[in-house]
């Protein structure tokens, strides 16, 4: 046993007998300085695991973030690799022959293109609006600028290519012809 121990032990056992005996005990400061030293290094302690508790709160919570940030990026990047087919079918169901609009196997292709976009509607994924609007940079992308006796300046005369939005993000701008 250390000397340190063995003091303090035989401190405590000399100020029990003198309490027992109905002495005041020698060593009330001594006992309030440990009392004083205890509190302290408790308070130091709550502080601690306070700040360890808060770090740990920050970190679930970053990392919360930081997933749904992976999600939502993995998400567009899926999206965005998606998007030539959905022009392929659009192209495609716009210019079919009127012919073939009432075979049964066409119905079918349509319900499948309905099917898809209803998937991707459920992602977030939400047509940008162009036709007849005014040409906002952020969200079309001007390929080319003609003269028009029918459009205000800046209007949109047509779209080239779709453009859709992945929440609040610009996934693709729509390409689109602008009135000079």
């Amino acid at each position: 046993m250390s000397n340190d121990k063995r003091k303090k032990e035989e401190t405590a056992a000399a100020s029990a007998e003198q309490v027992e005996n109905g002495q005041p005990t020698q060593d009330l400061p001594d006992l309030e300085a440990q009392l004083a030293q205890a509190q302290a290094q408790a308070a130091e302690y709550l502080d601690g695991w306070q700040r360890a508790r808060a770090e740990m709160e920050n970190y679930r919570k970053r990392i919360e973030r930081e997933r749904t940030e992976e999600k939502a990026y993995l998400t567009g990047e899926v999206i965005l690799k998606l998007l030539p087919t959905l022009d392929d079918f659009d192209l495609a169901l716009e210019n079919l022959p009127d012919d073939l609009s009432e075979h049964d196997w066409v119905s079918g292709i349509v319900l499948i293109h309905r099917k898809l976009h209803g998937h991707l509607e459920s992602l977030g994924l939400s047509e940008i609006e162009a036709e007849g609007q005014t040409f906002n940079p952020e969200v079309h992308e001007a390929v080319t600028h003609e003269k028009s006796e029918l459009h205000q300046s800046n209007e949109i005369i047509g779209v080239m290519r779709k453009g859709y939005r992945l929440g609040d993000k610009v996934l693709r701008a729509t390409m689109v012809r602008v009135a000079s």
